[in-house]
């Protein structure tokens, strides 16, 4: 039985996008924010997210950017409980 391809998550160009970046960021000169207006990149992983940010606003097939998870109601309460606990009583002078 014939195995199904895997889609591709990121194209080709954006990975290019992202090693351009990298040889920024081990050369020394990549700099973040826009037009590179901003401090030394200082991590791989930021060097990377800023080749595929660099990739999203060229239009280039990039997986979009994971959302924050909601917060569950248990941990809501678990959260009141302990604060009611932790507040102290202010007492008049």
């Amino acid at each position: 039985m014939a195995r199904k391809a895997k889609k591709r998550r990121y194209s080709r160009s954006a990975g290019s996008d992202v090693e351009r970046e990298m040889r920024r960021y081990k050369k020394g000169t990549a700099k973040s924010g826009p037009g590179g207006r901003g401090g030394r990149v200082k991590s791989r992983k930021q060097a990377i997210a800023i080749g595929l940010s660099e990739a999203r606003k060229k239009g280039k097939k990039v997986p979009k950017k994971a959302s924050k998870k909601k917060k569950t109601a248990k941990n809501k309460t678990a959260r009141k409980t302990a604060k009611k606990s932790s507040k102290r009583k202010s007492s008049k002078r």
